[in-house]
């Protein structure tokens, strides 16, 4: 098997960008998002994800629509309405196991979930055994020949062995972005290729470490100009004449440019939440999770050595914290204490 070895380079343009979003994961990661307004926001984004991700190949419902949809699940579906509540059945399975093992199988899991009753049994999860071509989704010209099928399977064991290999020495944008354009290079899929490629990405995404990682959806970037993600995504002309010097450098940068896009519009849609009286977090609030964090758990009598508030609003700061979904109580009595719950990007 030859290994897939991708060329590219780390210009200052994209080492900014990979600062950046280290420093915006970072700070996203000190922000406290009360789980009533966590929960709506997961369920908004989970809908722009499934609504981007589908619209890329041309499904025509709208965000509405797809809204509806998800709350409803009729039980007769056309196959625009199978392929959103498909995408978003996988994305809500994926959301709840982030650490799954990264393998050839989950990838053809991922396909098979996504084109569930839209294509016949023997391509579902299955790597194609026919030849395909792409078409200029307008003009109905061919502009891309892909590889040969019979290379497929052992064109994504290598793929499949770069991100195993390298999952603890690249950075994680740049393992998810090499990985992202190198399987719509091959188009493993007789169809489903672009919707099961930006679910796995995701995935390895979860590398950053974000922990409103399920507030992310980095697929809405790449809806708001279609036209510009193919230009940057695809190839143009025949694979065994351009895999050779296949440079992936410009699709890295304009893949950071739209992680940090999302970043910020999580950050601004957090903010927003947290100017709301019945959600705002006071200093002293923030000083219980700093100490929580830092130790484990507080008690009472840790927050009263941090404060000078009387023990009465104390426990109401306490309560506050408990009614927003941030912290649990323990124990009874003297040893009464508080910790966080867990970490809602596993949820």
């Amino acid at each position: 098997m030859n290994p897939f070895n991708p060329h590219y380079a780390i210009s200052p343009h994209l080492l900014n960008l990979i600062k950046q979003i280290a420093l915006l994961v970072h700070d996203l990661n000190q922000q406290a998002v009360p789980d009533v307004v966590f929960l709506e926001m997961q369920a908004v984004a989970r809908a722009m994800s499934t609504y981007a991700s589908t619209s890329i190949e041309g499904n025509p419902l709208p965000l509405t629509e797809v809204k509806r949809l998800l709350k409803q699940q009729p039980a007769q579906m056309r196959p625009s309405e199978q392929e959103v509540v498909n995408y978003n059945r996988v994305l809500s399975q994926l959301n709840q196991q982030p650490d799954v093992p990264f393998t050839a199988v989950l990838i053809q899991q991922i396909q098979a979930g996504v084109m569930a009753d839209l294509l016949p049994p023997h391509q579902l999860g299955q790597w194609r055994r026919e030849a395909v071509v792409v078409y200029d989704p307008r003009s109905q010209e061919i502009v891309y020949l892909p590889p040969n099928y019979e290379d497929v399977p052992m064109l994504m064991a290598a793929l499949v062995a770069f991100v195993q290999e390298n999952g603890e020495r690249l950075d994680p944008l740049l393992l998810a972005g090499l990985f992202h354009k190198q399987m719509v290079v091959i188009h493993p899929f007789m169809d489903g290729n672009g919707r099961a490629t930006r679910l796995a990405t995701k995935l390895l995404l979860a590398g950053l470490g974000l922990n409103t990682f399920n507030l992310f959806s980095f697929e809405n970037y790449y809806n708001q100009n279609v036209t510009r993600y193919f230009q940057h995504v695809g190839l143009f002309g025949d694979y065994n004449e351009l895999a050779l010097r296949l440079d992936f450098t410009p699709w890295l940068v304009y893949f950071a440019e739209g992680i940090l896009d999302e970043l910020r519009r999580v950050q601004k849609q957090i903010q927003q939440t947290q100017l709301s009286p019945a959600t705002r977090l006071q200093p002293y609030h923030q000083q219980v999770l700093a100490y929580i964090d830092e130790h484990g758990f507080i008690t009472d009598k840790d927050y009263g050595r941090l404060t000078d508030r009387a023990k009465a609003t104390r426990t109401s700061d306490f309560n506050k914290l408990i009614d927003l979904g941030l912290i649990t109580r323990q124990g009874k009595g003297r040893a009464t204490h508080y910790r966080r719950l867990p970490d809602r990007a596993e949820t």
